[in-house]
């Protein structure tokens, strides 16, 4: 179960890498790239595959990885689950996490009425994925150590 779930978030984890490398060779990013296509589908595959991205992690695999250390109980509220997390040293931060995700929240609601609102929720989309995939590479990481 758990090896289906990030390899599905691996394929997010791919493209979006992609989508980034382009933005990343951009002079700047700014809302002039809403003036042309190719950036724009760039922009478009960017902001799904975090979305995606963030969404897998936060409802299916901390929880399957909570489950396959024997720590997951139905019970759980989304901020039992990341204090669990915090204690084995996935995440330094639950608060962080939350922060992520109002980012997604907020990529998905303004997209695209207001673009200056989203180049500023990319650049620290940025940022959060460094974060995110650092999260990523613990889960891995962690259940790698234990078999």
């Amino acid at each position: 179960m758990i090896n289906d779930v990030v390899s599905k978030i691996n394929l997010h984890k791919r493209r979006l890498v992609l989508a980034l490398q382009e933005i990343e060779d951009w002079n700047e990013l700014s809302s002039d790239v809403f003036e042309d296509f190719e950036k724009i589908k760039t922009v478009d595959t960017f902001i799904y595959r975090f979305i995606k991205l963030q969404d897998m992690m936060g409802e299916k695999l901390f929880k399957v990885f909570l489950d396959e250390i024997g720590e997951y109980k139905d019970s759980m509220s989304l901020l039992d689950i990341l204090d669990k997390l915090e204690k084995f040293g996935i995440i330094e931060d639950s608060y962080k996490w939350l922060e992520y995700r109002k980012l997604r929240n907020q990529l998905t609601h303004e997209y695209p009425n207001n673009e200056d609102d989203i180049i500023e929720g990319i650049k620290i989309a940025i940022i959060s994925f460094k974060h995110i995939n650092i999260i990523l590479n613990r889960i891995i990481n962690y259940l790698a150590e234990k078999k």
